[in-house]
């Protein structure tokens, strides 16, 4: 039986200019609002605390200072 990515989270590695996938899926959750993103539409994350973004504006509020 072929198991599908579908509807399931994506664990991946983030680097400098692009991300390695460590399990495979189909989305990730955005570490501020918790909205669900494409793998193919993911384009803001933080190297240092390996977290996605669902937009710039949410990535520029997490790296602001506290």
């Amino acid at each position: 039986m072929l198991m599908s990515n579908s509807d399931r989270p994506a664990r991946l590695h983030f680097m400098a200019n692009g991300f390695r996938v460590l399990a495979t899926g189909d989305h990730v959750v955005c570490a501020l609002s918790g909205e669900r993103i494409a793998l193919e539409d993911l384009r803001y994350w933080s190297v240092a605390r390996q977290e996605p973004y669902a937009s710039p504006q949410l990535a520029m509020q997490a790296m602001a200072p506290q």
